[in-house]
Formats: structure tokens, C-alpha cells, sequence
């Protein structure tokens, strides 16, 4: 079974930095993208930023310029720096992996870990 770990959240003030983690475990036999998403409360979930196998990424408007998203494909784990912090950043960071298992090859499933929550105070 695959699971995603995120780690790295907690409470920064405003123009800080925080640097999340998500490590990608189990029978992972093939990685196509990694990424995250976040979610506040009263606020529809949406996209920070993806990256493919390959390097090529993705970014949220709100978040382009100030976070950066990179994998470590050896390790099945990606981060995402997040700088100059604003408390519209408040949320439950979920990571998310498209991948195929090694029992499932040819197939294609996106999974996801539990969240990790940042808080930004002003």
C-alpha cells in the first residue's frame, strides 16, 4: 500500500518561511507528479503547486513568485518553500502523488496524505 506523508507545518508571522515535506512510501513503482493543495476553512480546496518526474512545475497564481516546489525522485519526496508567508497562506497543506504501484503497473491513481496545517499570524 502507498502512503504520502506531509511534515513541516506550524505557525509562522507574516513574512516568514516554512518548508514542507511529504514523503511518498509503499510498493511505488512508477512516479508521474507530486504536489500539493491546501484548503482553509470556508474556502474551496485548490492548487498550490505540482511537479512532474521530469522538473517541469506548476504554481497557483496567489503563491507564483514566493513558493517553490521540488522532488527528490530517488526519495519519492517532494517539498515546497514557502517565503514571504501571508496569512491568506493559512491552511491544511495536503499532499498528492500520481503514481502506479508495483501490483498495478500500466495504471495510473492519485493518492493523498493527511495534511499538515500552517498557520500565519499578522
Amino acid at each position: 500500500q502507498v502512503q504520502l506523508v506531509e511534515s513541516g507545518g506550524g505557525l509562522v508571522q507574516a513574512g516568514g518561511s516554512l518548508r514542507l515535506s511529504c514523503v511518498a512510501s509503499g510498493s511505488i513503482f512508477s512516479t508521474s507528479t507530486m504536489g500539493w493543495y491546501r484548503q482553509a476553512p470556508g474556502n474551496e480546496r485548490e492548487l498550490v503547486a505540482d511537479i512532474n518526474s521530469g522538473g517541469s512545475t506548476n504554481y497557483g497564481d496567489s503563491v507564483k513568485g514566493r513558493f517553490t516546489i521540488s522532488m527528490d525522485n530517488a526519495k519519492n519526496t517532494v517539498y515546497l518553500q514557502m517565503n514571504s508567508l501571508k496569512p491568506e497562506d493559512a491552511a491544511n497543506y495536503v499532499c498528492t502523488a500520481l503514481l502506479q504501484t508495483t501490483t498495478g503497473r500500466g495504471r495510473w491513481g492519485r493518492y493523498w496524505g493527511q495534511g499538515t496545517q500552517v498557520t500565519v499570524s499578522s
